[in-house]
């Protein structure tokens, strides 16, 4: 499949934070280690950076050499805000969709966030904001961890010695999205130096995610007035080593041409691992 020259795309030009990096582990708290008291999250190191808009090539980027993909799926779901339907009825429609698009042999979905700025500030609504800043969603270390907190000791370490990957599936609630669209950076532009390992800080855990320090090489690619028919897949992270895409890093921005008077952005993204091996 031919490779996509972002340079003859369109593109807006906006602020995307970076992990501002001193050296020391960063860290995410999620809670208030000392009530009425949360630490400062870590610096961002702010940049002017080129979004290209790949609208006009979105069917050719693949998972394995962008570490995205686009895929048309309308879906008749409605209810994003009630979690248990989007659990019930919603997750065997992402299973079949990534199941179909990557031909593997099983796809098990575990999670998903709706994001929304103002729903976000509803008591008890669930929702988040869209994210801005540079990252990836697992690591070395926490990807074969979430597979053994999912499953029981014997099966997640049979799991493990076979390839897996974890796809997440992003899509609009409504649109056409305006304002906030998520970009994601073309794998092949990163280098594996750029990921910086970071704590996810919560009362009874500590995950791990990638932070991502700034590189004038990245390319970053968004959709234009996407629409909820329209998904995204995002490898977070494969077990494979042989050459293939691993990793790539996403945020939202605030796009510069968006209308005063646009709607929020509202999306959900529904995380899964998918397997290859027909036996497990």
């Amino acid at each position: 499949m031919q490779q996509i020259n972002v340079a003859e795309l369109d593109c807006v030009e906006a602020i995307l934070n970076y992990l501002e990096y001193s050296g020391e582990r960063p860290a995410y708290y999620l809670y208030e280690p000392t009530p009425g008291l949360t630490p400062e999250r870590p610096p961002a190191d702010r940049r002017s950076t080129q979004f290209y808009d790949i609208r006009s090539v979105m069917d050719r980027l693949t998972l394995d050499r962008n570490g995205v993909a686009v895929v048309k799926h309308s879906t008749p779901f409605r209810d994003f805000l009630d979690a248990d339907r989007v659990r019930s009825d919603y997750y065997p429609e992402v299973a079949a969709l990534v199941k179909a698009h990557t031909g593997a042999a099983r796809v098990h979905v575990f999670d998903h966030n709706v994001r929304s700025k103002p729903l976000s500030q509803q008591a008890g609504s669930g929702v988040r904001e869209p994210v801005r800043f540079a990252h990836n969603d697992y690591t070395e270390k926490s990807g074969p961890q979430r597979v053994r907190d999912l499953f029981e000791p014997a099966e997640a370490e049979r799991l493990l010695q076979h390839r897996y990957v974890f796809i997440n599936a992003w899509r609009p609630i409504r649109g056409p999205v305006l304002d906030f669209p998520l970009a994601v950076c073309n794998a092949e532009s990163i280098e594996p130096s750029d990921f910086v390992a970071t704590d996810l800080k919560y009362a009874d855990r500590t995950g791990e995610i990638y932070s991502v320090r700034y590189n004038a090489a990245h390319q970053w690619m968004y959709i234009s007035h996407m629409q909820p028919d329209e998904v995204m897949l995002l490898k977070c992270f494969d077990s494979a080593r042989d050459g293939r895409a691993r990793y790539t890093a996403h945020s939202a921005f605030k796009h510069p041409d968006a209308p005063p008077d646009a709607p929020s952005r509202e999306s959900i993204e529904a995380r899964t691992i998918v397997f290859f091996d027909a036996t497990l």
